[in-house]
């Protein structure tokens, strides 16, 4: 059910001509798009998905999530809980303190972890991964500047902030923002990742769907206010998408305009939560307007560099020179001839490797099958994509969850196609930005794969060799 208002542009204020403009150029630029909805005075005017992606699937957020852990804390600040010139170390007990506790440190407060300047010369995020007592280690971690003077991008930081919350709640973040924040704008989808210790990871990790999504960024512009009530204090939200500190330190410009609470400052008087590999709630207070868009690429300000060049003018009311959008938006499986035969034997994978991939058979009739197992954290058992030519094939039983609902499925999409003499298969997971190729050579003895993520935190490229 929809939970936004729909209208036509013209009813708000836009030109539809400059929208489908707008959308010709997201869909030839060179990131890969997936969803895409624009509101206008609180009405969806534009929403998009290019096939096989759909606007009602959950989509892992990645740092967007840090917009949804700030909430939480100013709504625990709003009930007493905490403020934000709290000393971090206060919260933790003496077994998760460092043997001496450095002055930086005990200087470091609630409003450091929210603002990147906890003094840290580098983002703990990969420190906290390496251990399962991720409180601990990063209350070990060397401060190496007096916080509050340097913004370092620490996504460790909002997972700290999670776990203060749920140490003063009893609840990880995800139960106590669902009767606060999710239920009252319908995410009722909502999960979110929690991390070895038992806490959600709050830097990263939340799925929710484009229109959730949307309705996030609109509470966000009507500072607080949903359907009437004031869910969440409209101060909050005015500190939080402020510049707090500056952040001119970045590279890119979209990323050096300030920083506020989780929330980034952009250009055009703008603020957003954004994520990896292309992950955008963007609003635009100037012009009542709110842009979501997930997609797939490592050049994120190529997304907002199209934004500004597209749809900034059709907001400001500029003409536009018309382009029509394409008829079909989708992203197509490859195409190549179909591949050969395979030989019907299993090749099996060891259970270390990137991928997850546990073994492979390649059939007569051309078709391929890969076992997967731990595609996501705590899937529970191995999971079968059987890949072959045509068109995107579509399995849903991807990645059982332990800790969510046990009837939430991931759609995934497959395709098969030949290159050279090598069997070519492309998986589409399509509740993240992720695109796995396996490029298997011809089997023998063993069975050798090139594989390629199409985005990763890690390496892109490499090859597994199947046990002998």
């Amino acid at each position: 059910m929809s939970r936004l208002a729909r209208s036509t542009p013209e009813a708000q204020g836009l030109s539809a001509a400059a929208l489908d403009a707008f959308v010709a150029a997201l869909d030839a630029s060179t990131p890969e798009i997936q969803t895409v909805m624009l509101l206008r005075h609180g009405h969806v005017v534009l929403e998009e998905a290019w096939s096989p992606y759909r606007l009602t699937d959950p989509h892992l957020l990645f740092s967007v999530s840090k917009s949804f852990t700030s909430t939480g804390v100013g709504l625990a600040i709003d009930a007493g809980l905490l403020s934000l010139d709290d000393q971090v170390i206060s919260f933790f007990e003496p077994d998760e303190l460092p043997a001496t506790i450095s002055d930086n440190l005990a200087a470091m407060k609630v409003r450091h972890l929210l603002t990147m300047t906890t003094g840290h010369s580098q983002d703990t995020v990969e420190a906290l991964s390496r251990d399962r007592r991720m409180i601990k280690v990063f209350l070990g971690l060397d401060v190496d500047h007096e916080p509050g003077t340097v913004f370092v991008y620490d996504t460790g930081a909002t997972y700290m902030l999670s776990a203060i919350l749920q140490r003063l709640t009893g609840e990880r973040l995800l139960d106590y923002l669902r009767p606060r924040l999710f239920e009252p704008l319908g995410a009722t989808e909502a999960s979110w990742q929690v991390s070895t210790e038992g806490i959600t990871v709050g830097g990263w990790g939340l799925s929710i769907n484009t229109e959730s999504l949307a309705c996030f960024g609109q509470l966000v512009l009507q500072r607080g206010v949903w359907e009437g009530k004031q869910l969440v204090p409209a101060e909050w939200y005015e500190a939080a998408t402020s510049k707090q500190v500056p952040n001119d330190n970045q590279d890119n410009p979209d990323w050096k305009q300030g920083y506020g609470f989780q929330f980034w400052r952009g250009r055009h008087d703008t603020y957003r939560g954004d994520g990896a590999f292309g992950q955008f709630c963007l609003v635009f207070p100037a012009y009542d307007a709110v842009l979501i868009v997930t997609s797939a690429t490592e050049d994120m300000q190529a997304i907002l560099n199209t934004v500004w060049d597209h749809l900034l003018p059709a907001l400001e009311g500029k003409e536009v020179t018309p382009v029509a959008r394409p008829s079909r938006l989708e992203l197509a499986p490859p195409i190549g001839a179909a591949p050969a035969g395979g030989n019907g034997q299993t090749y099996r994978f060891a259970d270390d490797n990137a991928t997850g991939l546990t073994a492979v058979r390649l059939d007569p009739d051309g078709t391929g099958t890969f076992t997967f197992a731990g595609l996501e954290p705590g899937a529970t058992d191995p999971v079968d994509i059987v890949c072959e030519p045509g068109d995107w094939r579509e399995l849903t039983s991807v990645g059982v969850l332990k800790e969510a609902d046990p009837q939430v499925r991931q759609r995934v999409v497959s395709s098969a196609h030949a290159d050279g003499d090598k069997f070519v298969a492309t998986i589409r997971f399509l509740e993240t930005p992720f695109v796995l190729t396996l490029a298997c050579h011809p089997p023998t003895d063993h069975l050798t794969i090139d594989v390629t993520q199409n985005m990763s935190f890690g390496p892109t490229s490499f090859t597994v060799t199947s046990e002998a």
